[in-house]
Order: C-alpha cells, then sequence, then structure tokens
C-alpha cells in the first residue's frame, strides 16, 4: 500500500521534487492539447470569428450601393400615324447603372456600428470564459485519472494484503488459535474489498472518459500534477478586487450594456430625417422608333420625414429600453455571482490544504496503529477483527489523502478560474495564443469578397 501510495503521483512535495519520466504527459502539455482541439473552444472561436462579420455588415450603411440593370423585349406596331400606314417591329431594350448613397440616416450607421462592436467584445469575453471552463474541466479530468489510478492501486494491494491474512487466519484456525468467526471475518472483508476493486475500476473508466472528451486523446503516462499557486491571489479580499475588474462574465455583460443602449439610438434614429442621393445612367435602344436610341443620366436627391408609422417604432423603442435596463440589473447579477464563485473556490481551496495535512497525520498515526495492533495479535491480546479494522483504517486514510492531494491541485486552479485568470496568459501553457482580435482586424473593414480569411 505504500509503494501505490508512491506510484500514485498526487504528493505535491514530490511533484515539485521529481521531474516527470521523459516522454510523460503533463498536466501543461495536456492543458495545451485542450487549448488547441477541445471541440467547445473550436467551436465557440468559429462563433465568435462569425459575430465579426456583423461589424462589416453594419459599416456598408457607410457605403454606396451599385446595381447595374438591363432589358430586352420585342413590341409590334400596326396603325396610322398621321394618315400614313405604320407596320413596324421593335427591340426596345437598354442597360443602365444606378449608384444610391445614403448621405443622413439620423445616425442610424453609427449607432449599428457600436451595436456590433460592442457585440463582438461581448463574445471575446463569452469566449474567454469558455476557455477557463474547458481548461479547468481538463484539469479536473486529468487529476481524477491520476488519483482514480492511485486508489485503484491501492484498493488491489489491499486485496492482496486481506488474501495473504485470510491465509494466514487459516493456518491459525487449523492449529486451533483462531475461531470458525475469524475466518469469517477474513473471508468477508476479502470479498468487500474485491467490490471496492470492481467499483475504483468503473470509476477509473469514467474518469479517462471524461479525459478523452477534455483533452482529445487516450491518458498514457501522466505526471504529477502541480497546483497553479504561483497565480493564486495573497487573501480573499485581493481574490475578489481582482476578479470584480477582471471577470470576463462581468466585462461580457458591460458590453451587453453598450450594445442594449446602442439599439436604443439605433430605433431611435428611425424617427429622423432620411437623406439620400441617387445618380443613374441609362442607355435605350428603340423606345419610339425602329433604330432611334439615347442616353439619359439624372443626379436625384431625397428627404424623407417620417411622420407616423402606426407606432410600431415607439414600441421598439420602448422595448430596447427595457432590455438595456435589464441588461444593467445583470451585470449587477453577474459582479454578485462571481463574488460568490470567489469565495467558494477560495474556501474549498483552503479545506483542500487544511485534509492534506490532516490525511498525512491520520495515515503516519494510522500506519503505527496497525502495526501494534498485529504485534498485540500475535501475543493474543487483539483478535482478527481488530487487525482487519485496522488494516481498513489505514487503506481509508491512504484514499482519503489521495483524494484531498487532488482536491488541492483543482482548487488552486478554481481559485484561479473564479477570478477569471485561468487562460494561456496566466497559466503558461507552451501553445501558441488564439487572437480573436487577427481575424477582426482581418474582416471589419472589407468591401467585397467570398472567401473567409482562412481561404475558405
Amino acid at each position: 500500500m505504500r509503494r501505490a501510495l508512491r506510484l500514485s503521483g498526487l504528493s505535491v512535495a514530490a511533484a515539485i521534487a521529481i521531474a516527470p519520466p521523459a516522454g510523460a504527459e503533463t498536466l501543461e502539455t495536456a492543458l495545451a492539447r485542450a487549448y488547441s482541439g477541445n471541440p467547445q473552444l473550436n467551436a465557440n472561436r468559429a462563433g465568435v470569428r462569425a459575430t465579426d462579420e456583423n461589424v462589416a455588415a453594419a459599416q456598408a450603411g457607410y457605403r454606396p450601393t451599385v446595381s447595374v440593370e438591363a432589358d430586352i423585349g420585342v413590341s409590334k406596331f400596326e396603325g396610322r400615324v398621321q394618315g400614313s400606314q405604320l407596320n413596324q417591329t421593335t427591340l426596345p431594350g437598354g442597360a443602365g447603372i444606378t449608384v444610391n448613397q445614403t448621405l443622413f440616416n439620423g445616425f442610424q450607421t453609427d449607432n449599428n456600428t457600436r451595436r456590433a462592436e460592442s457585440t463582438v467584445f461581448s463574445q471575446r469575453e463569452t469566449l474567454r470564459g469558455t476557455e477557463m471552463t474547458v481548461l479547468y474541466s481538463a484539469v479536473q479530468a486529468y487529476m481524477s485519472v491520476l488519483s482514480d489510478t492511485a486508489t485503484l492501486e491501492l484498493r488491489r494491494n489491499n486485496v492482496e494484503v486481506l488474501e495473504e491474512q485470510l491465509r494466514q487466519t487459516r493456518d491459525r484456525f487449523n492449529v486451533g488459535e483462531v475461531t470458525r468467526t475469524d475466518v469469517a471475518q477474513a473471508e468477508a472483508r476479502l470479498a468487500g474489498a474485491r467490490a471496492d476493486v470492481g467499483a475504483a475500476e468503473a470509476q477509473l473508466r469514467s474518469s479517462i472518459g471524461l479525459y478523452r472528451q477534455f483533452i482529445g486523446v487516450e491518458p498514457r503516462q501522466l505526471a504529477p500534477g502541480r497546483p497553479l499557486d504561483r497565480f493564486v491571489p495573497v487573501s480573499l479580499e485581493a481574490a475578489i478586487d481582482t476578479g470584480l475588474k477582471e471577470h470576463p462574465a462581468i466585462l461580457s455583460a458591460l458590453h451587453n450594456v453598450d450594445s442594449t443602449e446602442a439599439q436604443v439610438k439605433v430605433l431611435e434614429g428611425a424617427l429622423m430625417p432620411n437623406v439620400s442621393l441617387q445618380g443613374s445612367v441609362q442607355q435605350r435602344y428603340d423606345q419610339q422608333l425602329a433604330g432611334s436610341n439615347g442616353v439619359s443620366a439624372s443626379i436625384v436627391g431625397r428627404l424623407t420625414v417620417p411622420i407616423y408609422e402606426g407606432g410600431q417604432t415607439y414600441a421598439q423603442i420602448r422595448q430596447a429600453k427595457e432590455l438595456a435596463g435589464q441588461a444593467r440589473i445583470q451585470v449587477e447579477q453577474s459582479r454578485d455571482q462571481v463574488r460568490s464563485a470567489i469565495v467558494s473556490a477560495w474556501g474549498q481551496l483552503e479545506s483542500a490544504k487544511a485534509r492534506v495535512i490532516a490525511s498525512q497525520a491520520q495515515v503516519q498515526a494510522n500506519e503505527v496503529a496497525l502495526n501494534g495492533v498485529r504485534e498485540e495479535a500475535r501475543v493474543g491480546q487483539r483478535t482478527t477483527l481488530d487487525v482487519l479494522n485496522a488494516q481498513q483504517e489505514l487503506l481509508n486514510a491512504r484514499v482519503a489523502l489521495i483524494t484531498a492531494q487532488r482536491d488541492r491541485v483543482i482548487y488552486s486552479y478554481g481559485v484561479v478560474q473564479a477570478v477569471g485568470r485561468l487562460t494561456v496568459r496566466y497559466t503558461g501553457i507552451a501553445v501558441a495564443a488564439y487572437s480573436p482580435k487577427t481575424h477582426y482586424d482581418q474582416v471589419k473593414d472589407l468591401w467585397y469578397g467570398l472567401r473567409t480569411p482562412d481561404g475558405r
């Protein structure tokens, strides 16, 4: 059992002092895999790229629209014109180009662009939140595989110990030192230990499935995981202060406020005058007589002043104002949620630290107790049940230590996530960071083109 605990790879001291074997998967490399290949994260990145196009679409309001028209037909005329019989067939047709340019639309284009930009910024923060969630899930999956592997090894070793215990008890029963009851107790404890091995194997398979889901590969040789203490704030108050300033949920909600307020202004602009300019040039053939043709050109300025449209726009403005008020309230809701998550994560980390210390002391005490009970059992002062109970208490203490050490690592990452810093920038993952601004800069000013920046 001591050997199994040493091989578990969960001791924080060992994780720092012992270098991982060559070729072993580390927690950092596993996080790099999750960051680069996790489908949920990549899908959210694609969603942000799609949102970027809203800015280009909004800026189209600044630009002219150009259309080309062409038509051709057949016209036949039979009759008299000024006393003369006329019978002719013509092919009337022509082509032309029309250019429309909006000069003023109540600042709707300006506000539409602001709204689209705020939506992009909000989605970027949402993407950062997804990144933190995926990385934290990957940490949990990694450490769960480590702890479940160590627990399974402990329980398998416990079966071996109990098999030897049962063999010795039967030998003592055969020479009359113990009763049939002692043998039955050893047999029952062995059967329970074998059942625990089956449950531990099932738990490990479940953890491997989650590892594959978040990290993208099957776990092979995993190195010990280290806590992320260097990025944990020095105090709970500092953690809350950092979280309220930097957490993506709060920043996303603030950008959403900007977006909803811009939408109010967009709708208000619909009540203002609209000024546009239209220019056209057309070439026409066979309009009146066969063989005739001519060119016409025009420039027309238009002023449209809305008077009353049934009240629909007014209702939409009132609705947009309520949605903006809702968005402002949701900012406070996000702040409360972030504060609560930080306090909870901080408490879990402090509890895990205390449990590691207590579990280590418990293991040491149970080892001493088991050795003593075994010696006393040899001279008849303890029963077989006393030995079995002492062995079980030691096993439980070692499993509890494994769990506490696992939680110690996970909750250190949990605090960093709760304050909004569980990202590539702060975790030091050796992977090229994804920058949503790159795609945004590539598409925001595009006037035309069907291909995406990556060539699709």
